[in-house]
């Protein structure tokens, strides 16, 4: 059975290995496919994800917040 993935693949042209591996590396990184992988390396409970998405959610409006106090003041 084949493995049905994203199949991200880069040619090497003239030899050039170290160009296509950094075209292959910036593809990685565009599809967020670590980021995908790290998240998908242990089961996380569901509780412990909405509790992340609410930490993460009060910093970025803490952060807005502290951004619209600055333009205020200006």
């Amino acid at each position: 059975m084949k493995n049905k993935g994203i199949g991200i693949s880069v040619d090497v042209r003239d030899g050039n290995v170290e160009k296509a591996l950094k075209k292959f590396k910036k593809k990685i990184k565009i599809s967020n496919l670590m980021l995908e992988i790290f998240d998908r390396e242990a089961y996380e409970k569901p509780s412990a994800i909405k509790r992340e998405k609410k930490r993460k959610a009060i910093i970025r409006n803490k952060y807005k917040v502290e951004e619209f106090k600055k333009a205020e003041n200006l």
